[in-house]
């Protein structure tokens, strides 16, 4: 059974940086494309950044471009969000994704799989 557990949440201070893994269990070798997708107190869930596992091809959302990297490790085979400079408005609950596809794209609905999520607090 393929399924995805998110880490790395908690509680940071502003400025500071997380790590958020995605670990891919039950995993059987294709083509897929992974997200991550935030949902913020009181907002709709929105696209942050997503990997298409074939060539490492990522994109990003214009709000958080530049203080995400995500990254992906097909040996374990895991997926990370490194998000640098955290503010106050980042505080949410982050979620993994996982879909077919040779590309990568921030739309929730290409994305059959989902994790938990895992919850980001920035406050000092």
């Amino acid at each position: 059974q393929l399924y995805l557990v998110e880490s790395g949440g908690g509680l940071v201070q502003p400025g500071g940086s997380v790590r958020l893994s995605c670990e891919v269990h039950g995993y059987n070798f294709g083509s897929y494309a992974y997200g991550w997708f935030r949902q913020a107190p009181g907002k709709e869930r929105e696209g942050v950044a997503c990997i298409a596992e074939s060539d490492g091809g990522s994109f990003y959302s214009d709000s958080v471009k530049g203080r995400l990297t995500i990254s992906r490790d097909s040996t374990k085979p895991s997926v990370y969000l490194d998000i640098v400079n955290l503010e106050p408005e980042d505080t949410a609950d982050y979620f993994c994704a996982l879909g077919g596809g040779y590309v990568c794209y921030l739309r929730e609905d290409l994305y059959d799989l989902w994790g938990q999520g895992t919850r980001i607090t920035v406050s000092s």
